[in-house]
């Protein structure tokens, strides 16, 4: 008796964190005079470099929602200047959200960046970007529309380089026929559970149902 409620258990617990992924978004600065880049493979290796060991005015956060982030408001006595700027967002795509998506990302980057989804490059510019809370001019922002995405983990990184004056960012996504959406870290892009999954929490169910009964008779 102890076994199969300790088995359904397991069961119940599997059913509950397979079926749910939430998104992470992790923000990363540094201090860096560089200016605009060669290429998009450039951006990403010298902000990495330069947000590997972050001095005081910089840092890395954890956030909750993609809006409203910049380097002085996210760190103690955070820099107006001369920032590196690593963004890393880890979401999940679930089978019936699979197929073309959209992203797109508004940046202050006074000396450029660039957009990568899982390691590949999709967008980069050299021009100085100040979106301002507009997306209606290309030229200002990060973006890739039509990209094929299977079900599965994956991540959106962005790169830039801040020369002045550290400027309000926002990161959005959408998918299908769906409007835009801004990234946060909740369950909006969770994994819907597949027909077998379904099966798996019928059978817990019954052999917490069966111990529920074993117990009553011991009483």
């Amino acid at each position: 008796m102890r076994n199969t409620l300790k088995y359904a258990t397991v069961i119940m617990s599997f059913m509950f964190f397979s079926s749910v992924e939430a998104s992470t978004i992790k923000i990363e600065t540094g201090y860096s005079s560089a200016g605009s880049q060669v290429n998009a493979d450039a951006y990403q290796s010298t902000v990495n470099a330069a947000v590997a060991s972050p001095t005081s005015g910089y840092g890395s956060s954890l956030v909750t929602i993609y809006d409203n982030i910049s380097n002085h408001s996210l760190f103690p006595g955070g820099s107006y200047t001369d920032i590196a700027f690593k963004s890393t967002i880890d979401f999940h795509v679930s089978a019936s959200n699979a197929g073309l998506w959209n992203f797109r990302a508004g940046v202050d980057f006074g000396h450029g960046g660039a957009m990568f989804i899982d390691d590949v490059a999709y967008d980069f510019k050299t021009n100085d970007m100040w979106w301002n809370g507009s997306y209606s001019n290309s030229s200002q922002i990060l973006s890739v529309s039509g990209l094929n995405l299977t079900a599965g983990n994956h991540t959106l990184n962005l790169y830039g380089f801040e020369g002045c004056c550290d400027g309000y960012q926002q990161v959005q996504f959408s998918y299908g026929n769906n409007e835009f959406t801004t990234f946060a870290s909740n369950d909006t892009l969770s994994a819907v559970p597949e027909p077998e999954t379904y099966v798996m929490m019928l059978f817990g169910m019954i052999l917490i149902g069966l111990s529920t009964i074993n117990i009553k008779r011991y009483l």
